[in-house]
């Protein structure tokens, strides 16, 4: 196979472009369901090393990442906040908003957290929805066609 001496084109990725996107949607999977603080802290260190120099794929991901993390501590806080003003951990109300939370909140930041681990898998870029920033130019999507 002959060697090309032609530069890769500007738009093109680079070889391990994607990396970080995967490694950042670990991070955040890691952070909702193995372990909360470290998970936080490595993937903030990810983002801060990474996002000034992060292709499209990368910086998108590291982004919704970073904000969908941020909102589940956000949930998290609200939810303690409210089983407090509604009586305390004792309280009867306790497990009905602790249930609530982790079947509608919780289940839903990881569910958008496993497809946007499919999708950086996959080289494309997602949005998470309500708590995802907007996604940066030149992020690749897949054009669905009806």
């Amino acid at each position: 196979m002959p060697i090309s001496t032609e530069s890769p084109a500007e738009d093109q990725p680079e070889a391990d472009s994607g990396q970080v996107a995967i490694w950042a949607e670990v991070l955040y999977l890691i952070n909702l369901l193995v372990i909360p603080g470290l998970g936080f802290v490595l993937l903030y260190w990810l983002y801060r090393r990474n996002i000034d120099q992060a292709a499209p794929l990368d910086k998108a991901h590291l982004q919704q990442t970073l904000s969908g993390s941020i909102w589940a501590g956000v949930l998290l806080v609200l939810v303690n906040l409210l089983i407090l003003l509604l009586g305390g951990y004792q309280g009867v109300n306790t497990w009905v908003i602790l249930i609530t939370y982790f079947t509608l909140c919780h289940a839903s930041l990881v569910l958008f957290g496993a497809y946007g681990l499919a999708k950086a898998m996959s080289g494309l870029c997602w949005r998470y929805p309500l708590v995802g920033k907007p996604l940066p130019e030149g992020c690749p999507q897949k054009q669905v066609s009806l």
